[in-house]
């Protein structure tokens, strides 16, 4: 065989053929391999058939046969693993953690060339180590490589060929020194009334042995009326974890307070020291994540946040951010970074012929907690998460986590897939913790400019009001007079005002959402009426819909608005719209109404001036909160656990 330096083909053993078993690294559960932590291995198709095999390997010429650990490249082809899971994103292990050279093994049979391939910000791949293999039996191959020229972007991959012969490929680990013992982790997944989710991804973990020893215990904190243990089929999966397994029941907090338990239950156990790694119940696993996420921690020159990536559920091919900020005075999160991806195409390839894949690193300012990996030292060092109930819950840790020193990374080709953002309705009853939680965050992390925050409450209801959204104007509303209360509405977990909220916004018929064979109408009623487009005088135009409002007046009496063009704008002409739900799955019916819609203007003006008036001292009692609320012994005390029991 021919090969480049930093090539290393292993010894043969008595028949000529080197041992497959060479050629692997282990993962942190693995005793065997003291010398080596396993990074990333190399797949070559999903967890399941829902998901596009592309994500991990492209056939760029000729034909191969993928399977999940193993390929078998056709003659006269090329495939690649430049692609969102296939590369290692070196970028980012440059930038944060201490490593300078890793190695990639892999085994192979037959005829044919492997290449090592790497690019930068440019997006030019350059050839970084190769090899030709003739007639290879099971041979096992190991490439070095030095990780020092991806700063500011670049990954590395495989690429393999073949010319006359068939090339196979399998057990691709990529793997780095190991400079000490790594940290265990534990996994904590927590879920209300999603049982069949829950128990899919215990399963699809269950399933990948080698994921699964890279965590040590898996914590399943069910808070719904609804429990997983009460399946049969949760019997079975327990099973295959044995005491890897705990399994917890609790009153609903939210997710802030079951992935809080996680992370109490970990402080509290025999790993203290351990990672904990946070995994929504109704995400469609992929069990690598656990290997890159506790990998990548476990050589961070320094203790940070490490958050895994989010791909569309509905949509698999579509990477949601790969890295985004927020601005709590203006209640916005989820801004996507400048030079970063959002809702972004990961198949095929651009103009120019280039992959679609994350080239350039984009540092994030906090990560979403469907799936996330919290340090120990992190918890130790700026306290436990708010007892918010959730929303906004994963943007106030990272911003605390920022005040205090500690960055956070939001690691490409470590993702699950989760339901789209873009397709869950506005006006929904966790719009409340949403409103709340921006406030409570923007008054612990921002100066609180009055001026901006009622600036942005004052655009977002008049808005409402035009449009027909009562209970969305009522439900904010609720939630910026709750946050004028002070630190005191989160003392039960925000529990009451979960349930209240729902109460709350049952007043008004527009919050429902029917299915469209249940609307009983003349069709000509139904007829979709497209916008002319968006207003270029927004303040005139909606000075003008208030005058729709008060006199009465309606370009249209009746109609049908598609969830694309439901804006305040466009719905604001009609005295009675029908709505397609974001989720599309029915409809919501918009009534107008004069009385309603001037008594929620009146209490509105009543509240903003409250928000003038007492948000300085308001402010202040937050941030005096601040140690009690995120305390080990009020998180004791809202689960019921006497610790001194």
């Amino acid at each position: 065989m021919a090969g480049s330096p930093g090539t290393t083909e292993l010894p043969a053993d008595e028949t000529g053929i080197a041992p497959a078993s060479e050629a692997r690294t282990a993962g942190l559960g693995d005793p065997g391999a003291a010398d080596r932590l396993l990074i990333q291995r190399g797949l070559f198709d999903g967890p399941s058939p829902l998901v596009p095999e592309d994500l991990y390997s492209v056939v760029e010429v000729g034909t191969a046969r993928r399977e999940r650990g193993g390929v078998v490249v056709m003659p006269d082809s090329r495939l690649s693993t430049n692609t969102y899971f296939g590369r290692v994103h070196a970028t980012y292990w440059q930038r944060w953690t201490d490593v300078t050279e890793l190695e990639v093994s892999l085994v192979v049979s037959g005829t044919g060339r492997v290449r090592v391939m790497a690019s930068d910000t440019n997006r030019i791949p350059r050839i970084v180590a190769a090899q030709d293999v003739i007639e290879a039996e099971a041979v096992a191959l190991r490439f070095e490589v030095r990780v020092d020229r991806f700063t500011d972007g670049g990954g590395l991959w495989l690429e393999l060929g073949t010319g006359a012969g068939e090339l196979a490929v399998s057990e691709v680990r990529w793997s780095v020194a190991r400079t000490a013992r790594p940290r265990p982790a534990s996994m904590v997944i927590c879920t209300f009334n999603r049982v069949d989710d829950c128990l899919n991804t215990l399963e699809a973990l269950a399933n990948d042995p080698e994921a699964l020893a890279a965590i040590r215990t898996v914590y399943v904190v069910d808070q719904g009326s609804d429990p997983v243990e009460s399946r049969p089929r949760f019997e079975t999966v327990a099973a295959r974890f044995g005491d890897q397994l705990v399994y917890l029941r609790q009153p609903n907090l939210g997710g802030a307070g079951g992935f809080t338990r996680g992370l109490f239950e970990v402080a509290g156990g025999p790993d203290a020291d351990a990672d904990t790694v946070f995994m929504d119940d109704d995400v469609l696993l992929e069990p690598e994540i656990l290997i890159r996420l506790t990998a990548f921690a476990n050589r961070t020159r320094n203790p940070m946040i490490v958050g895994g990536q989010m791909l569309n559920l509905l949509h698999p091919s579509r990477l949601h951010i790969s890295a985004e900020y927020a601005v709590p005075e203006k209640l916005l999160a989820g801004q996507p970074v400048e030079d970063g991806m959002h809702d972004a195409m990961l198949l095929g390839v651009d103009e120019e012929g280039l992959p679609h894949v994350v080239e350039r690193r984009v540092d994030t300012e906090y990560n979403g907690w469907w799936a996330c990996l919290i340090p120990a030292e992190v918890v130790r060092r700026i306290g436990y998460p708010l007892p918010m109930f959730f929303q906004w819950d994963d943007v106030e840790y990272g911003y605390r986590g920022r005040a205090h020193g500690i960055a956070t990374v939001s690691l490409p080709g470590a993702a699950v897939w989760h339901a789209d953002f873009g397709w869950k309705d506005w006006d929904e009853w966790h719009r409340y913790f949403n409103i709340r939680n921006a406030l409570v965050t923007a008054a612990l992390h921002t100066g609180f400019s009055t001026r901006v925050v009622g600036a942005k409450l004052t655009e977002m209801l008049a808005q409402y009001l035009v449009g027909m959204q009562y209970g969305l104007a009522a439900t904010l509303l609720q939630a910026v007079e709750d946050f004028l209360r002070g630190p005191e509405i989160m003392a039960d977990g925000s529990a009451a005002a979960a349930a209240e909220i729902r109460r709350i916004r049952a007043r008004y018929p527009e919050t429902v959402m029917h299915p469209v064979g249940e609307i009983e109408k003349d069709f000509r009623e139904l007829r979709v009426v497209r916008p002319a487009g968006p207003p270029g005088l927004p303040r005139a135009t909606w000075f003008k819909r208030v005058t729709y409002l008060a006199l009465d007046r309606a370009k249209d009496r009746t109609g049908y608005v598609t969830a694309g063009d439901a804006h305040w704008w466009h719905t604001s002409t009609f005295a009675k719209a029908y709505v397609t739900d974001m989720s599309e799955q029915g409809v919501r019916i918009r009534t107008r109404d004069r009385v309603l819609a001037a008594q929620l203007a009146k209490r509105a003006a009543r509240t903003l001036r409250r928000l003038q008036k007492e948000a300085p001292s308001v402010v202040e009692s937050y941030r005096a909160a601040m140690p009690e609320l995120t305390s080990r012994a009020n998180w004791a005390r809202l689960y019921g656990v006497d610790e001194n029991a």
